[in-house]
Formats: C-alpha cells, sequence, structure tokens
C-alpha cells in the first residue's frame, strides 16, 4: 500500500505531465483574452462602432484624470479589441499583456479601487505571460524561436 506521501508525488508527477506549461500558457491567454475582448465587445456597435452609452460611461463613471473621455473610450475600445487577438494568436505576447495589465492598474486605481479581487485574478493571469512569453502554442515562437528562452547551460 501506498503512503499518503507517495500518493501526493505521483499526483504532482501525473499533472506535471497532463498540464505542461505550453498548455497553461495558452489557458492563461484565452482567459484573459476573452475578458476584455467581451468587455470591448460591449463597447460598441457592429465592428468597431463606439456607442453613445460608451461615450457617457467615459464622461461620468470611468472619468480618468487629466484624460479627455473620448480619447479614453477610443483607446480602451480599441485595446480591448487587439490586445485580446494578439493573445489568442501568441503573437506580441509579452507586450500585449503589459499593455492589459496597465489598463488593469488604470481601472484598479482610477475606477473601480473596491473590485481588486478580480482585479487581481487578471494580473494572475496576465504576470505569467509577461514573465513567461506565449509559450510554445504561440507564433512569438515561431517568429523568434530563441527569444525568452533561457541560454544557461
Amino acid at each position: 500500500m501506498l503512503s499518503p506521501i507517495s500518493l501526493y508525488f505521483r499526483a504532482v508527477d501525473l499533472a506535471e505531465r497532463l498540464l505542461p506549461e505550453a498548455l497553461l500558457l495558452l489557458v492563461a491567454r484565452f482567459g484573459i483574452a476573452a475578458v476584455f475582448f467581451l468587455s470591448g465587445r460591449s463597447k460598441v456597435d457592429g465592428l468597431l462602432t463606439i456607442t453613445d452609452g460608451t461615450y457617457e460611461l467615459f464622461r461620468t463613471d470611468y472619468a480618468l484624470p487629466m484624460v479627455d473621455p473620448v480619447v479614453a473610450a477610443h483607446a480602451a475600445t480599441y485595446s480591448e479589441h487587439l490586445f485580446p487577438i494578439l493573445l489568442v494568436l501568441g503573437l506580441g505576447t509579452r507586450a500585449a499583456a503589459c499593455a492589459l495589465l496597465g489598463m488593469t492598474t488604470v481601472i484598479e486605481v482610477f475606477v473601480y479601487p473596491d473590485a481588486w479581487p478580480t482585479h487581481l485574478s487578471w494580473a494572475g493571469l496576465l504576470l505569467p505571460l509577461i514573465a513567461k512569453g506565449g509559450g510554445a502554442l504561440a507564433l512569438d515562437r515561431l517568429l523568434a524561436p530563441t527569444v525568452g528562452r533561457s541560454t544557461r547551460p
């Protein structure tokens, strides 16, 4: 009979084999991309026509200091479309993740400071992408196969 510690280490070994880094990074890319892309889609009609309601939200609820609400509405809406697409493709993964982490920080600090649990969960998906890149299942790896890989022996 196996001891509980042996069973635990067998389970850990199985998890490491079934959940390789490439899969974890792919899930992180798709998961956080969905959050931001769906938010972006709620701000537009059709392909990318920003709604009057979006402009009003940026004038009132989402008002940022020293940023014109119309500029902020456009920047946020287009960012919530572009960067998630890049994440899904795994193209410019680190830059896209940094941009979305920046948006998350602005939202946390200036718009919804009490929503830190949600924003922390977003950061939890974005930070590994910044640190590790898109993984083996990303276009980044095809276009620049050695970028982000350790050169240490």
